[in-house]
């Protein structure tokens, strides 16, 4: 199902819908439903055994009235243009919700990272910074990872975007290792910063975090962090989590009768999120279909995965007892999914909202790098923790005042902001 999305169509509806509702000169509409700018380019690599083998890679710069262009690097077997043209759309909305002077970029290349090595990996980074550097830069465009790359390959990056322009320019990329440009925090940031919306949420909807039983789809990075910081910062429990096993090509739901303890997962889990089904076993887990995740009896659901999983066929799954649902992945819940939510009262934090604490944190590295200083842990999260807040607050303030879906309303505060950056520089 999730397939047959269309992600980029998806996203222009979403945006069409709020220019309706914000009255948008069509004509500015039109500058803003569309990419700004788009590479599609081949970047041949030397494999191990010898044989040249042609990737495709993309970038799409999609706004950059408020600042220099932001987002990840997908390595997928399944990346597509349309799919790149998505997420750098929605990179401009989640930079500008979260009020961060930052435009929306994404850039992908078409392969299964687990299928190559250490050092195939470092050449296909290293090649896609050859075809790129002139149109990426601290000023202009800045990458960072997202699924299937690492803080390693972006030191590879920033250290060949370095060569190739004559000086130590750590602020290319974001995400970076520590003690190499890279930011405390960063690992953790975007799974934390859905925490902090749902902690706010709760706040909102009257709801006791500590009684709050959730279920989230996904265990790479972003669910792990939300996980932990479901249990540890808000005294929640976990009853599910899901993720897609690299072995055998197929999901699972990891369920425990006691709660899901989400440091243990994280500690037999490899960096693509696959958790070892046989040791989570001989832990007590139970092993359920992949989509069992969003049928449990729970009061959160967190998707945390991939786009359009949530959409007008698994919403019939959804327990009478959900009342909140966080979108720690771009792009997770689909038009028809939120007409669902509509329906049945469940309160929605949307994707660009919920999951902007690592944009948001990738900003501070850039601040660091720039600065040639460096805030402790402590010092990244507390200012994390009070923009997301803030931007939480922005985006119920406008749903309220305005009588509209969470969605709606941050589609609403992100695009007046970004069509105001254009007024002022002389654009429309």
């Amino acid at each position: 199902m999730a397939g047959q999305i269309n992600a980029f169509e998806m996203a222009q509806k979403q945006f069409d819908h709020v220019s309706g509702l914000l009255n948008l000169d069509p004509q500015i509409a039109e500058v803003l439903r569309w990419p700004m700018r788009e590479y599609s380019f081949r970047i041949p690599v030397r494999m191990d055994d010898g044989s040249l083998r042609v990737f495709q890679g993309f970038r799409v710069q999609h706004n950059d009235a408020r600042g220099p262009n932001k987002g990840g690097i997908r390595f997928h077997p399944s990346e597509t243009f349309d799919t790149v043209r998505a997420l750098a759309t929605w990179m401009t909305w989640k930079c500008a919700v979260a009020d961060i002077p930052l435009g929306g970029g994404k850039g992908g290349i078409i392969v299964d990272p687990s299928t190559i090595s250490t050092s195939e990996k470092e050449r296909l980074c290293r090649g896609w910074v050859d075809v790129m550097w002139k149109n990426i830069g601290p000023r202009n465009d800045v990458p960072a990872p997202d699924v299937g790359t690492t803080p390693q390959m972006m030191g590879w990056m920033m250290d060949e975007y370095s060569k190739l322009v004559g000086e130590y320019t750590p602020g290319v990329f974001t995400g970076k290792p520590l003690g190499g440009g890279g930011s405390e925090g960063r690992t953790e940031a975007t799974g934390y910063g859905v925490i902090y919306t749902v902690r706010e949420a709760m706040k909102h909807l009257k709801m006791d975090s500590t009684k709050a039983v959730a279920s989230l789809e996904g265990f790479g990075n972003v669910s792990q962090y939300a996980a932990i910081g479901f249990v540890e910062m808000l005294g929640g429990t976990i009853a599910a989590v899901s993720c897609w096993d690299r072995d055998d090509r197929t999901a699972y739901t990891f369920s425990h009768k006691d709660g899901v303890n989400p440091r243990f997962l994280l500690s037999i889990t490899d960096q693509y999120g696959t958790i070892d089904k046989a040791k989570a076993k001989e832990a007590g887990y139970t092993l359920e279909d992949g989509e069992a995740w969003i049928s449990k009896d729970v009061d959160v659901l967190i998707p945390a995965a991939i786009e359009g999983h949530v959409n007008g066929e698994t919403v019939k799954k959804i327990s009478s007892r959900v009342k909140l649902i966080a979108e720690g992945a771009n792009g997770p819940c689909t038009p028809e999914a939120d007409e669902f939510f509509k329906a049945n009262d469940i309160f929605n934090i949307p994707d660009f909202l919920c999951n902007a604490g690592g944009v948001t944190t990738s900003y501070f590295e850039s601040v660091q790098n720039d600065m040639n200083y460096y805030w402790t842990k402590k010092e990244v999260l507390e200012r994390l923790d009070t923009k997301m807040t803030q931007a939480f607050d922005a985006v119920l303030e406008m749903s309220r005042r305005e009588g509209v879906y969470m969605r709606d309303a941050a589609y609403m505060v992100a695009i007046d902001r970004v069509v105001k950056a254009m007024q002022l520089r002389g654009w429309v």
